[in-house]
């Protein structure tokens, strides 16, 4: 073919996708000036696009505004689950996202509050007086023994039992099964799509083809027309890099929910920050208008650099995915070209892309209150317990009823912890933990340790499904192997 002959090229076209990707930084550095979009707000907006939220009930609390903090220090994407969104913004923040409801009233728990979230904590306890996120107490006096006892406003029974029972049930209608992480979920996808996803199409090699993403009917379409003149022959759909990369080390592979036109396409994923660089790639059929899903093991990726096989890279490194990409393509691999390409339209919806085969992490993760089981167990002796065992009764049976809501998380079906802390105090969270089982200890234990605690154990196997106390020791703690922990604790039965 002539010169004269060839399409177009559209060099325009080139540059807006080596713009958008920022393979040209100081052009992108201009746009993100000139449009007001800096970027730790590009940075964010992609974690709330690709990681699962997590939900923090009772978030204005002492422990659950500490974990609001730690999973944002952690780049979780956070909602907070409050009563009174104006408080909530002055203990919390204006850059948290929050969720007016109340755990009692089981009407404000809609299916909203639970859109996008992997796991919830439930730092929820009985309504106490309005102090600024922690709680307030009143001098009493016991048989000649001063304590302080907390001003109750709620029941016991609504809160630790049937408000959790409440949150429980919401949860198991809505969190993706064990062993699974959504990495884009196009049934609640965010609005900012077009800040993640962008087309790289054969414009990049002086070809002709287009593509784009589009979101409609609960899907997204990938969609396009592929194009064999100027030596072409394909289109597709990335991700910008994910800062930070995922980590799906904890999985088997990826799962797409599609439904094709009867082509051949292409999963890419990277496990590298460069532009052009190798891609780890896996061909699937798809049948012309029907659903079906699509298992990806990670053992099955091909290493691939511009189509070519790269027979001594490294294997795909599912600890830090960096990027993910959809194609169409007249080509296999190694100038091998795909058996059911025809240039033209081509239209592929997806649903979901998630890993899958991955060991369960706790769902549902309750902070709940070493002493539970001791009012009424024979042989106690009350004298020698904490206020809060001493005075269930005078406090409404809150430690029975907190009992209770720990059995409605145990029942669920739902993979969970329970941390049962001893004394909550104010002091720092630098001390050696000390886990234990039978509900026996006595202790104190930091609320920043509790909060720490509870972000480490969202993210491990070994913490799934275990009730356990937590006091602090003497010693100052120099680090934390928090698998060791946890998996020395017996499984609940």
């Amino acid at each position: 073919m002539t010169q004269t002959n060839r399409s177009q090229w559209d060099i325009g076209r080139l540059f807006q996708t080596l713009t958008y990707f920022e393979v040209i930084p100081f052009i992108s550095c201009l746009q993100r000036l000139f449009t007001g979009r800096d970027e730790k707000q590009q940075s964010s907006q992609k974690k709330e696009t690709i990681m699962g939220t997590i939900l923090v009930a009772g978030a204005t609390g002492g422990v659950g505004k500490r974990v609001v903090s730690r999973l944002r220090e952690n780049n979780y994407p956070v909602r907070a689950l409050v009563r009174d969104a104006t408080r909530a913004k002055k203990i919390l923040g204006e850059n948290v996202e929050l969720f007016e409801a109340d755990i009692i009233i089981k009407e404000t728990l809609t299916p909203q509050l639970m859109e996008g979230v992997s796991a919830i904590v439930c730092c929820t306890g009985t309504r106490v007086q309005p102090v600024e996120g922690d709680t307030p107490t009143r001098e009493k006096y016991y048989q000649g023994i001063k304590f302080y006892m907390p001003e109750v406003v709620d029941t016991p029974e609504l809160v630790e039992y049937q408000g959790i029972k409440n949150l429980v049930q919401l949860a198991a209608k809505h969190l993706t099964p064990p062993g699974e992480q959504i990495i884009f979920d196009f049934t609640n996808p965010s609005a900012d799509l077009k800040e993640i996803w962008g087309a790289v199409d054969d414009v990049v090699m002086g070809g002709v083809s287009e593509s784009s993403i589009r979101l409609a009917e609960n899907k997204a379409i990938f969609s396009g027309n592929v194009s064999t003149e100027n030596n072409g022959g394909f289109a597709s759909v990335r991700t910008r890099n994910f800062n930070p990369p995922i980590d799906l080390s904890n999985y088997e592979g990826i799962e797409l929910r599609v439904r094709g036109d009867g082509k051949r396409y292409k999963f890419i994923a990277r496990c590298e920050d460069r532009w052009d660089g190798i891609g780890y790639c896996f061909s699937f059929d798809t049948a012309d208008n029907e659903w079906s899903n699509i298992r990806i093991p990670f053992s099955s990726l091909i290493p691939v650099f511009r189509a070519k096989t790269v027979s001594d890279a490294s294997k795909f490194d599912a600890s830090k995915v960096y990027a993910v990409q959809l194609m169409h393509s007249k080509f296999e691999y190694d100038k091998q070209l795909n058996p059911k390409f025809e240039p033209g339209f081509f239209n592929l919806e997806v649903v979901y892309i998630k890993a899958y085969g991955g060991k369960p992490t706790p769902q549902f993760l309750m902070v709940s209150s070493a002493g539970v089981t001791r009012p009424g167990r024979p042989g106690i002796n009350l004298e020698e317990e904490p206020p809060a065992v001493r005075m269930n009764d005078q406090l409404g049976g809150i430690l029975t009823w907190k009992l209770k809501g720990e059995d409605t998380v145990r029942e669920s079906g739902l993979t969970h912890t329970i941390v049962r802390p001893c004394a909550l105090t104010e002091k720092p969270g630098d001390k050696v933990l000390s886990f234990d089982q039978g509900d026996n200890i006595k202790g104190q234990v930091s609320r920043d340790a509790i909060a720490s605690l509870c972000v480490e154990a969202l993210k491990l196997p070994s913490a799934c499904n275990k009730t356990f106390e937590v006091r602090e020791e003497e010693q100052i703690a120099s680090s934390t192997n928090w698998d060791n922990l946890f998996a020395n604790l017996q499984t609940d039965r």
